[in-house]
């Protein structure tokens, strides 16, 4: 601790099996057994690892992010086979879910065994728990042999990791390696589905749609919890202000030239005022504002882009200096949905709306 974590790059390789082999992959796996901190590549974000088992290794977690201690934590597991050293049941639902998705950016919450540190599950009876399906993770997973806590790489509060640069900068000094695999795939946190009661209940909306749960399981209800706060936290991302960046960000929700008109307006009169302003926006709509920055996270036609981009353009914004952000916003729906949750915590529920005259506690 106190020092930069080694850092290993890894290129590209197909499977989870050959990469057991790579030297890093090996040495990171040691350092998880012996209780350090090693942070990792999924198909989502890059993660913050330790070993599951140990409240000592999960307690430097919450210390190196700077994590409140009542938000729970994610264990990642390299083989469905670990799940009953985890969890009391898994349920029919539950069980159709990982045929389906996993390997993947889903995380089952289930009753647990007790067989993991309190603090990964802040007291709960439950544990969320999913096996990511990007092949570095997999290794590393299945060469160390341990279930692994591992919430996002970054900062409290903070964009996630995308890149593992975005990993060095924010916790280079806190860890003790870093596996380098470039950027993840999917760019946003796992789903997070309940599957303990009758009917299965999204906790955090992810890579995996609602639409696609439904598909599969029937009904599945949304928490009213992600509409604001929830005591305690079920899952991980369900309280506190997250993903954001260091600037004010304001959503403007509309569509269409009513919404562009308004940003405009809006970006107008904050600079007027002596404020750096950023305008995040999509492909479509870059080259029709002016600001200080203008960061084109994705295209609007492809959710998946947005998805991918949203937290290297929330981090490009603080490079920018900007004090001052207003981002476009998207219909929730598909992957859309998981990206106006993000946008909602990283604004800290701040919203304007394109027929308001102006946004209301705004210091513009």
């Amino acid at each position: 601790m106190g020092k930069a974590a080694l850092r290993w790059r890894i290129g590209q390789h197909e499977d989870a099996e050959t990469l057991r082999e790579h030297p890093a992959i090996r040495e990171a796996a040691r350092m998880l057994r012996e209780g350090k901190l090693v942070a990792f590549p999924t198909e989502t974000v890059y993660g913050l690892g330790a070993d599951a088992r140990s409240e000592e290794a999960v307690s430097r977690i919450f210390t190196a992010k700077g994590r409140p201690g009542d938000n729970p934590l994610i264990v990642h597991i390299g083989h469905v086979s670990r799940l009953q050293d985890l969890v009391a049941e898994l349920p029919t639902k539950g069980e159709l879910l990982v045929r389906r998705f996993w390997p993947g950016p889903l995380t089952l919450v289930l009753p647990h065994k007790g067989t993991v540190a309190p603090k990964v599950t802040a007291g709960l009876d439950t544990v969320g728990v999913r096996m990511p399906s990007h092949p570095v993770a997999l290794a590393l997973l299945q060469e160390s042999g341990l279930p692994v806590a591992a919430p996002s790489a970054n900062r409290s509060g903070r964009p996630s990791p995308t890149e593992a640069e975005h990993v060095w900068e924010d916790l280079g000094g806190e860890i003790d390696g870093l596996l380098d695999a470039g950027p993840t795939g999917v760019g946003l946190e796992s789903t997070v589905v309940d599957v303990t009661g009758s009917v299965p209940l999204l906790l955090r909306p992810g890579g995996v749609t609602l639409e696609e749960l439904r598909e599969t399981v029937g009904e599945v209800r949304v928490d009213p919890a992600l509409e604001g706060d929830a005591h305690p936290p079920r899952s991980p991302g369900m309280k506190y202000r997250h993903y954001a960046p260091k600037g004010e960000m304001w959503l403007v929700e509309g569509s269409g030239e009513a919404l562009v008109h308004r940003i405009r307006e809006l970006a107008d009169h904050a600079r007027k005022a002596g404020r750096r302003v950023g305008i995040l926006t999509t492909e479509e709509n870059r080259f029709r504002y002016k600001a200080d920055r203008v960061v084109a996270c994705g295209r609007r036609a492809e959710p998946e882009s947005v998805a991918r981009d949203l937290y290297r353009a929330l981090r490009e914004m603080d490079r920018a200096g900007v004090d001052y952000i207003l981002a476009e916003t998207f219909p929730a729906e598909g992957l859309f949905r998981p990206v106006m949750n993000r946008l909602y915590k990283a604004a800290g529920g701040r919203v304007f709306r394109a027929d308001d005259q102006c946004p209301k506690g705004s210091s513009s």
